[in-house]
């Protein structure tokens, strides 16, 4: 028997987690939460919210699935309202929805292509419509391919990498920017590889090294309006990202390399996006939160 994840809570819908998984991989990008076994953990039963934010709204891209679905539920259990923009994963966004409302916060699924900019102003416009206000702006898409060798990338892999994973942070700020009152927040989804980088995954890697420079920059820009924004830079997790770019032998043994011995799972990587959404960072921006199970990065 594989060895398993410690108990997480009673509720917990899957109680047991291997730390190494079996084999499996999807041929689509995004890839689908709903087709990975066993199914990542998104909440913590015995995570406790405390109003941190309370009557505020927040869009959370890629909140469908993975880590996005995690920190959509954290935000709720703090009493936030969810705008989850997703490209076409409408079981997994509407599974999200449908427990977030269990949670007793309003969800908004939004299925868009926020490559495109008019597409981030109509998800920031149906936002306020439905809530009133926005708050909070998580922007944590991603798409990744595998390739052996720089010469093995495609300009159109090129182009499409760089078009998901970077070009709609700007997108959805520069829409959301006359929305969002003194206090808000911004935060961006990088990962580890931006700073130890990966060899098989070279233009990702480089879109990551983008959104932390993006996020001191973006920060120094708007410290005079009192938005503050920072980034989270999460190491292996078992996400549908991860079931949709690597073959199933990596798959099995994905994460146990880690100084932890195991992959992470979406759950405890949500409360570091809840202390950056919510006053108890007030003192922080530009930064970027590291969590990868023990991994050891330089900036």
């Amino acid at each position: 028997m594989n060895p398993v994840y410690p108990y997480i809570g009673k509720e917990t819908v899957c109680k047991e987690q291997p730390i190494a998984f079996p084999p499996q991989h999807q041929p689509r990008q995004p890839g689908l939460e709903s087709q990975m076994k066993p199914r990542p953990i998104f909440d913590n039963p015995e995570y406790r919210g405390s109003g941190k934010l309370q009557g505020k709204a927040a869009i959370v891209t890629g909140g469908d699935s993975g880590i996005g679905r995690a920190v959509a539920v954290a935000f709720a259990k703090e009493g936030a309202d969810l705008v989850i923009p997703y490209l076409s994963e409408t079981s997994d966004a509407l599974e999200t929805k449908q427990y977030i409302e269990k949670l007793g916060q309003r969800c908004l699924p939004i299925e868009t292509d926020l490559r495109r900019k008019n597409n981030c102003e109509r998800v920031v416009q149906e936002a306020v419509a439905a809530f009133g206000r926005l708050d909070v702006v998580v922007n944590n898409h991603a798409i990744q391919f595998q390739r052996q060798s720089i010469a093995d990338i495609s300009e159109e892999q090129l182009y499409q990498t760089f078009q998901t994973n970077i070009f709609p942070f700007f997108f959805l700020v520069q829409a959301a920017l006359p929305r969002l009152p003194r206090g808000s927040t911004i935060i961006n989804t990088a990962s580890r590889v931006a700073y130890t980088g990966h060899k098989a995954l070279i233009d990702y890697s480089s879109t990551k090294g983008a959104i932390v420079s993006f996020t001191r920059s973006l920060a120094l820009s708007l410290i005079d309006r009192g938005i503050r924004v920072n980034a989270v830079a999460p190491g292996s997790f078992w996400t549908p990202l991860i079931a949709a770019t690597f073959s199933s032998e990596q798959i099995m043994t994905y994460g146990t390399n880690e100084p932890m011995g195991r992959s992470g799972q979406p759950y405890e990587v949500a409360p570091a996006y809840v202390y950056l959404a919510s006053g108890d960072s007030i003192y922080t921006t530009g930064e970027t939160i590291h969590v990868n199970g023990g991994a050891m990065v330089t900036a």
